[in-house]
């Protein structure tokens, strides 16, 4: 039977728990200002575009609580710490941090929608009462004084509602806010974030001005309350308006509703400023740039110390270069071992950022520059990921497609040192490795460390431990193709990568190898982490749920987001 609930049912019980919070928050707050008699006489202006109002604002304060909570880093890094001894699903739940990112985002989109909209209503039906000849004239004309006795803020009739609009902070703050978010998201989609990153993080940064504009959106209180209702019973004195000024039925007095946006962000907002301030500390720490090495494939490797340095396999780290950009800081996963006198990262030169700083390294020089003559870098992290629990599985499965396969370099060399080296007997009992390659230089990088773990596998004399398959998807014609078949037959090696396993040619046949690995190894926990792109990390994602079962293998999925 097939069990789903090895990786979805973490992942949606905090997604179902979300959504069942903003369903009765938008729920609680409508029908709180559709029934309540403070707002009678409010509702008989505006009708129910209020109660749409309130209810999508209150759910904007909760969202936009939430929103900056899964991007602090650091916290979340604690919080893994923490929770080193709790159940395993718990640590994994954190690594869909960005997941969540998204998803509250987009609860933000459509609650801003729904509050614009029922707004546009609000000033279309506050400007119609001033000619309706009802009680709602009357409303609409009650004198301005120093405690807010009107409950229409538009005080003249034939008003432009537009103009009206951007009389008001919450109209002008609205505005703003709103082109804000437009940017934000935009900007956020997979094409920019890969082609332009630059676009990316300068109006990700909008976020600033959006919650600014967010806490100061309600401060001029244009949402007005009755405050004498046990004086003025607004259901009986509503049909005796020309009896209104005497009792039992005086004017009505109205309040404006005090902002509450700045206590729900409020806490989030320090704890984000706290990880700013713990970012800006880290970067006044001297990171000393040791060795750079130039590898093929327009990949590099930078070999680094910096005192008091400690991270476990599978992290990763923000470098920020000043010299290139005073903002900008971005995402590696560490290469070296926590056994390794240095720590490093492999960079793959595609992009501006990449490219400049190759060119402040020297890379194309091909000889050691000293010290002083590196660019200034500042470093941040490390942080955790999933990759982080990968000897809490009897099987691990490491998938890398391309440039993927750097965060497996540090948990191969970490693996195979605790496997030598550990007297205690290990959870992890086998591990594979599938890199998929898009040409044949891309074996170049990493052969090196290949190379070496097959040497001392052989010569510890346990094979079944680690198997490693590597695929090469193209980059090759039909002679090329002859030519490796006769070298492939006349040397034991690969003729390709100088391994001693041969390369696949062509995409694996992902539903046969998880078919094979479910049978191998049933009733057991597979770890399967993989880095690269979407596309292939949705086909193993179904194939892990496809092929979990109760009584047979559990795959558990995992994939590097940074």
């Amino acid at each position: 039977m097939v069990d789903f609930t090895v990786n979805e049912g973490p992942k949606w019980v905090v997604v179902g728990a979300w959504l069942i919070i903003n369903i009765g928050l938008f729920v609680g707050i409508f029908y709180q200002y559709k029934n309540n008699d403070e707002y009678f006489y409010l509702r008989e202006l505006v009708g129910d575009a209020l109660c749409w109002a309130r209810a999508s604002a209150a759910c904007l304060n909760f969202n936009c609580m939430l929103v900056l909570l899964p991007v602090c880093r650091n916290l979340l890094s604690y919080i893994r710490g923490a929770c080193s001894c709790c159940h395993q699903h718990v640590r994994r739940t954190m690594d869909k941090n960005i997941t969540y990112h998204k998803y509250i985002a987009y609860m933000i989109c459509l609650q801003t929608v729904i509050h614009i909209g029922a707004h546009y209503f609000d000033f279309e039906h506050l400007q119609n009462a001033h000619s309706t000849g009802d009680v709602r004239e009357i409303l609409s004309s009650l004198p301005t004084s120093p405690n807010g006795t009107w409950v229409n803020p538009i005080r003249s009739s034939g008003s432009d509602p537009t103009r009206e609009l951007f009389k008001t902070v919450a109209g002008v703050s609205g505005v703003i806010i709103t082109i804000c978010l437009i940017l934000i998201i935009s900007s956020s989609t997979e094409i920019i974030r890969r082609s332009y990153f630059e676009l990316f993080w300068y109006t990700h940064h909008l976020f600033i001005v959006f919650f600014i504009g967010f806490v100061v959106h309600g401060v001029e209180r244009i949402i007005h309350y009755q405050t004498n209702i046990k004086e003025h019973n607004p259901e009986s004195c509503i049909t005796q308006t020309d009896k209104w000024g005497v009792s039992p039925c005086p004017d009505p007095q109205f309040e404006g509703a005090g902002p509450l946006s700045w206590a729900w962000v409020l806490g989030p907002f320090i704890l984000y400023s706290i990880e700013r301030i713990i970012r800006f500390i880290r970067s006044l720490q001297r990171v000393v740039i040791t060795k750079v090495v130039n590898h093929p494939s327009h990949v590099f490797e930078l070999q680094m110390k910096r005192k008091g340095f400690w991270a476990s396999p599978g992290q990763y780290v923000f470098l920020h270069c000043p010299s290139i950009s005073r903002l900008e800081w971005h995402p590696f996963t560490l290469t070296s071992a926590p056994h390794e006198d240095h720590f490093s990262v492999h960079i793959r030169r595609v992009g501006d950022w990449t490219e400049a700083l190759a060119k402040a390294c020297r890379v194309d020089e091909g000889e050691f520059q000293e010290a002083w003559k590196m660019p200034r870098l500042a470093l941040d992290g490390p942080f955790g990921t999933s990759s982080e629990d990968f000897m809490e599985y009897d099987v691990g499965v490491l998938i890398g497609a391309g440039i993927g396969v750097t965060p497996f370099a540090s948990i191969l060399k970490h693996i195979w040192h605790m496997h030598c080296g550990s007297s205690r007997r290990m959870t992890l009992q086998q591990v594979y490795l599938y890199w998929v390659c898009p040409d044949m230089h891309a074996f170049e990088w990493f052969q090196q460390l290949l190379q070496s773990l097959e040497a001392q596998v052989s010569e510890r004399g346990d094979p079944h431990f680690l198997h490693h398959q590597i695929y090469l998807t193209r980059g090759w014609d039909n002679q090329q193709a002859k030519n490796i078949m006769l070298h492939d037959r006349a040397s034991a090696a690969d003729p390709i990568t100088g391994l001693q396993q041969k390369t696949h040619y062509g995409r694996p046949q992902w539903d046969r190898v998880f078919e094979q690995l479910a049978e191998d190894h049933r009733g057991k926990k597979v770890g399967v982490f993989f880095c690269g792109p979407g596309g292939l990390s949705t086909t193993l994602h179904k194939l892990c749920n496809r092929h979990s079962s109760s009584q047979g293998a559990k795959f558990y999925y995992n994939k590097e987001h940074f």
